[in-house]
């Protein structure tokens, strides 16, 4: 019977053979590997969040497994980088069995929250209490197939995009785009694009965080086979008039952070930059675009199918993990409530809309 130990560490501890590790059993578990579940975004997880750590898994002395995570007061856990993760889970050896509250107690852990599981980890599903689709483009068969596709099933979107994209060349200055920018500047000029976009939209503020702030930093300047930094922009003339910050793989390109100036929003600058992006990536060898849990009408379009990922906790009796059910579980609730109703949905979006104009009216 194979022995099993389980070492728990910061994510800086990790040896160069852990690592190794861990990116070849994701590329054997996942040939389509999200970066997000890569070594190198819980290594940046871990130089912004203290609670930072990764559970090895070793069998017969090898390292078969990892599963990180943060852990807070009374052994509270949550997935690495819960509120920007899009990918979730633990990193497993086909072969290897655990016991998943085993694995919470070896992690000091009362409780594990998460909300982009992916489908496959068979360890965590059972303590899925949500569902939720997240969309994607395949372009495993190019982009010349990926728009004969889009000339059939959204003919008027593909015509609209691409007028505009003519519109914007001639009305603000002839487009140039750069899928993999280094320019910190261009960076700034995004998430400040983005802030702006969440007050509008009555949301919270990712980038007055400042973990996320030096998070993103942190990755942009991150290049590795199983996660990079890719900022991609759109020019017109010599001005950014739109630009998207993701994680790239090999084969995975994650959406995470798209804006546009506002100045130019009758030409439709995002639509433009997402067909810029898509013809890109597949250029890159890209096979798979995820565009995150989350709806959004451009999405609908863009997909050629969709993955699910989970929400849910997987709990020990304690203390820790009666606290984290009172707190989280009612107002979860009442989202999936509203989520699945479409005209609640509506009128909640137009709640959030509204408190973000009056909060730009504030002095």
């Amino acid at each position: 019977m194979p022995t099993q130990r389980i070492d728990v560490m910061h994510p800086a501890d990790m040896s160069p053979t852990d690592l190794q590790s861990w990116n070849a059993l994701r590329a054997r578990t996942a040939p389509v590997a999200n970066p997000f579940m890569s070594p190198e975004f819980c290594q940046a997880v871990g130089r912004v969040r203290p609670g930072a750590r990764v559970a090895v898994v070793r069998q017969d002395g090898e390292a078969a497994g990892f599963f990180s995570f943060e852990r807070g007061r009374w052994g509270r856990g949550r997935a690495i980088g819960l509120g920007v993760s899009d990918c979730q889970g633990a990193v497993l050896h086909p072969d290897v069995h655990v016991d998943p509250h085993q694995l919470l107690r070896a992690s000091s852990l009362s409780v594990w929250e998460f909300n982009h599981l992916e489908s496959s980890q068979g360890l965590f599903l059972p303590f899925a209490t949500g569902r939720f689709a997240s969309p994607v483009v395949d372009l495993s068969s190019g982009y010349t197939h990926y728009e004969n596709l889009l000339r059939t099933r959204s003919r008027r979107f593909l015509k609209s995009a691409l007028a505009q994209d003519r519109r914007l060349g001639r009305r603000v200055g002839p487009l140039r785009f750069v899928f993999d920018e280094r320019d910190p500047a261009v960076l700034r000029t995004l998430m400040a694009w983005k802030s702006a976009q969440y007050r509008r939209t009555g949301r919270r503020d990712r980038f007055a965080q400042d973990w996320i702030n030096n998070l993103v930093r942190i990755l942009a300047d991150t290049d590795a086979p199983g996660c990079s930094g890719l900022l991609s922009v759109l020019y017109a003339g010599e001005r950014p008039v739109a630009a998207h910050f993701g994680l790239r793989s090999r084969t995975v390109l994650s959406y995470w952070f798209p804006a546009y100036d506002r100045d130019v929003a009758p030409f439709s600058p995002g639509l433009v930059l997402h067909l810029r992006i898509i013809e890109a990536a597949a250029a890159a060898g890209i096979d798979l675009l995820d565009l995150g849990r989350g709806d959004a009408p451009y999405k609908d379009y863009l997909k050629t199918r969709e993955l699910t990922v989970h929400e849910g906790a997987l709990l020990r009796r304690s203390p820790g993990a009666a606290v984290h059910w009172l707190s989280r579980e009612p107002a979860r609730a009442v989202r999936r409530f509203v989520s699945e109703r479409p005209k609640l949905k509506t009128a909640a979006l137009h709640v959030l809309e509204g408190a973000g104009r009056m909060r730009d009216r504030r002095p």
